[in-house]
């Protein structure tokens, strides 16, 4: 497990070239955790990797706490551009576990990866890590938008709060090899079944 995240918010980068520049560092980061894990990811390796000094690297994500939060908060923002929106006809709990299932398929990919972001993310501290609330907002947005949810009620979200955290524990048990494919799937659904049907008309 990582360490605790250090007391204090990394810097935000404010030109292109910082922008530029923190890119790399998440590419680096991503690149060298698939092949290690999150345990054997030394700092002085990414910075090397992306090109940047060790100080630089310790100025933008203080931990590899920060590192892997940002880096579990870029991908989710790049799987929500590349989600297409639901079609009409299509029931929407139906496009919401084609959503979480698509998400597990990604991170399943690079099982190390994957578990050095949901690690990370786990040992975080809104407060100090202000890429978690990139992670929390990026995935309950663009499971609402699957929904077809334009303007969500706190019900709507307190639901879709209920189905993320469902879904990490349903992912959690697919990378410790303690489910099947077929009883993860099974499981998402019935959790999109349960979670997201209509309300009752009590009028």
């Amino acid at each position: 497990m990582p360490r605790i995240a250090e007391a204090r918010a990394g810097a935000e980068p404010s030109s292109p070239r910082q922008h530029a520049r923190r890119r790399r560092i998440l590419k680096a980061a991503e690149a060298i955790a698939a092949e290690t894990g999150l345990e054997r990811v030394q700092m002085h390796e990414v910075a090397k990797a992306s090109g940047v000094a060790i100080a630089t690297l310790y100025r933008y994500f203080p931990s590899k706490t920060h590192l892997f939060t940002a880096v579990m908060a870029e991908q989710i923002e790049r799987f929500g551009a590349r989600l297409p929106d639901r079609a009409p006809d299509s029931p929407p709990g139906d496009a919401v576990f084609a959503a979480l299932a698509g998400a597990t398929r990604n991170l399943l990919r690079k099982p190390e990866l994957a578990t050095a972001m949901i690690q990370s993310a786990n040992a975080a501290r809104a407060t100090t890590v202000p890429d978690l609330a990139r992670v929390d907002t990026g995935f309950q947005d663009l499971l609402l938008r699957a929904w077809g949810v334009e303007e969500p009620t706190e019900q709507h979200r307190s639901r879709i709060r209920l189905l993320t955290l469902l879904w990490y524990g349903v992912l959690q048990s697919r990378l410790n090899e303690r489910s099947s494919p077929a009883e993860a799937d099974a499981d998402l659904r019935m959790a999109c079944e349960l979670l997201l049907a209509p309300e009752e008309d009590t009028g």
